[in-house]
């Protein structure tokens, strides 16, 4: 049972890891996906509110500016010395006068109070004051500055038309304003004595950057795009950041219209710059679930262990239980199902040792029954054929022949008692055929002969006894024809086997006997060792055949099945009696047992085996 194969398998805690993982996987992996879209979300309205609120102050700061530049503009429309200063003719020096005391002041005054860079250009329709030019009016503003410049230079221009259309008052961007990212404030000025006299036309340029404001809220750099729309026109006044991307789908777009100037601050903020964390939170989720699934792994696994370990110790203790070890037990300490488990196991392996032992010792029993019955029908068989032998001598008044058969009987029966052991020496078990053979030698004289052959060192073997005579017998009562007849006896070791042998020369069986004994060996020994020994038959059938056909008579077949079951019944299936025969050419019979201990230590061994 030991050497069984067993089947591998996986622990049942093992494969209860693996729902469990895909469990935690799913679980972190929705988590993570959830987690994911939702930092990305609470990322883009974040931007979107920082944008949103950094455009508002944009806005508001954009709108104060324009204010201011208009209030200058005002200022100088509605001062009335000023007007008059731009009207007042004369000479060349008073003209200087004038511009010295009553225009340039006022030219200067809004450069130095506005905090940006400003340029102011007064174009007057009196031919009588002095031009002033500063820096050319076509580059981009650098440094505020003023300009008094003749209106004959307008003549032509575009702009000055507009700018005196309306009110006389509006924000445009003319000549290289668009080309600098410049916006000017054109007024027309009109004589204060009626109000419908042009005297001459100003221009306030500022940077567009500087209207706007400080861009550390509009990071250009990361893909988003600040724009100036004219909202009237749709026209584009100014714009920066990468256009290209600012048009690529998926955008997100705000807008704050500057109040009273119909412009528009528009932000168009690209997926690069709303996602640009998505990455480095995507990795940090990704970090955090896998940390998470490493630690539900690993108390998973540590709990599967702990668990199959005791699951593992319940398997094994099985499989001693199957192997024929019963004495181990298994010891949980706790109050869970494996304590139950445990307890029900071992109150079962004790019922079953007892019930082994129960069932063990009645089949010793009646092992012992048996062998001592089969023992029993041996003696009185025997008996009974001698004691005819004798009744038939003494009535022919052979007295000397009855007093040596009643001596060998006497010896006979005295070896087979052997002191009631079922084990004897096969040196005793051969004094004990010899012993036979001399009453059937008063019966018969000298018809009959004996050859003996066993080999010196297998004496002291222990056989059962009784194992020889009834074969012996057998010769005598169905081999036997004409005048005479040769027995042989032989005894030899067989590696841990022992072998006896009867051979005889007499009639043998015929070719539909030794058949009937061939159509009953199922299940019997395999054919005898001894085959092509010289003087032997060549044919083997095991003695189950011949209790299965009886073909060697009524009491042949008695004395052979009687010994063919002690033998079976001591040392199992593979020991036994095989019969072998040649039709007027003799029969043997062969014996197969183990090779059993010195006949000393046998004596211990069987008083143990009494004793027990």
């Amino acid at each position: 049972m030991s050497g069984a194969k067993r089947k591998s398998y996986i622990p049942y805690s093992y494969k209860m890891m693996i729902p469990y993982l895909l469990l935690v996987l799913v679980t972190d992996a929705l988590i993570g996906t959830i987690s994911y879209r939702m930092l990305v979300e609470s990322r883009t309205e974040i931007a979107r509110t920082n944008i949103q609120a950094a455009m508002q102050q944009t806005r508001t700061n954009m709108h104060y500016q324009m204010e201011e530049i208009k209030r200058i503009s005002d200022t100088l429309f509605g001062s009335v010395p000023f007007q008059r200063a731009l009207q007042k003719r004369g000479d060349e020096l008073q003209a200087y006068l004038t511009m010295l005391d009553e225009i340039v002041p006022k030219l200067q005054e809004p450069l130095q109070l506005f905090g940006n860079p400003l340029r102011i250009e007064l174009y007057t329709t009196n031919p009588d004051l002095y031009e002033i030019e500063g820096d050319d009016p076509s580059t981009k503003i650098e440094r505020s500055d003023y300009y008094v410049l003749s209106a004959d230079r307008l003549r032509g221009s575009a702009w000055a038309e507009q700018a005196g259309a309306g009110d006389g008052s509006r924000w445009m961007q003319v000549e290289s304003d668009a080309e600098h990212r410049q916006l000017s404030h054109l007024t027309r000025l009109l004589s204060y004595s009626d109000y419908q006299t042009a005297i001459g036309y100003i221009r306030i340029t500022a940077r567009l950057d500087d209207l706007l404001g400080r861009f550390d809220a509009f990071p250009v750099e990361k893909g988003m795009t600040l724009r100036l729309l004219d909202q009237p026109s749709g026209r584009t006044l100014y714009e920066k950041g990468d256009a290209h991307e600012a048009d690529a789908p998926g955008h997100l777009t705000l807008s704050e219209a500057v109040p009273g100037s119909g412009y528009v601050i528009q932000a168009v903020v690209s997926q690069r710059y709303l996602q640009e964390d998505a990455r480095r939170l995507g990795l940090v989720i990704v970090g955090v679930c896998s940390v998470s699934f490493a630690v539900m792994a690993l108390i998973g696994f540590m709990v599967a262990r702990l668990s199959g370990r005791k699951m593992r110790k319940i398997v094994t203790l099985v499989q001693s239980f199957q192997d024929g070890s019963l004495e181990k037990r298994i010891r949980f300490s706790g109050k869970d199902e494996f304590v139950q488990i445990a307890d029900a196991f071992n109150t079962m392996a004790e019922h079953v040792k007892e019930l082994i032992s129960s069932v063990f010792a009645q089949g010793q029993k009646r092992k012992q029954a048996e062998l001592e019955a089969l023992q029993a029908q041996i003696n009185p068989h025997f008996l009974y054929n001698t004691l005819s032998t004798i009744s038939s001598l003494a009535n022919m008044g052979e007295t000397r022949q009855v007093t040596e058969m009643v001596k060998g009987l006497s010896r006979f029966y005295r070896l087979s008692l052997n002191e009631g052991r079922v084990l004897i020496p096969l040196g005793q078990e051969l004094e004990q055929v010899q012993t036979y053979l001399d009453i059937q030698r008063v019966k018969y004289a000298d018809a009959f002969t004996v050859h003996l052959d066993a080999e010196p060192d297998i004496g002291e073997l222990r056989v059962m006894k009784l194992i020889l005579q009834p074969f012996v017998e057998n010769v005598f009562k169905h081999a036997w024809y004409g005048e005479s007849i040769a027995i042989r006896i032989t005894a030899r070791r067989l590696g841990a086997d022992l072998e006896l042998k009867v051979i005889d020369n007499g009639v043998g069986m015929n070719a539909e006997a030794l058949e009937r004994l061939r159509s009953g060996t199922a299940g019997s020994a395999a054919a005898p060792a001894a085959a092509g020994l010289a003087g032997e038959p060549s044919e083997f059938a095991p003695a189950a055949a011949v209790r299965a056909s009886g073909s060697a008579g009524a009491g042949g077949s008695y004395g052979i099945r009687n010994v063919d079951e002690r033998i079976r019944l001591r040392y199992g299936e593979r020991y036994g009696i095989e019969v072998g025969s040649v039709f007027g050419g003799g029969t043997t019979v062969r014996i197969l047992l183990p090779a059993e201990g010195e006949w000393e230590d046998g004596i211990v061994r069987e008083e143990k085996e009494e004793g027990r």
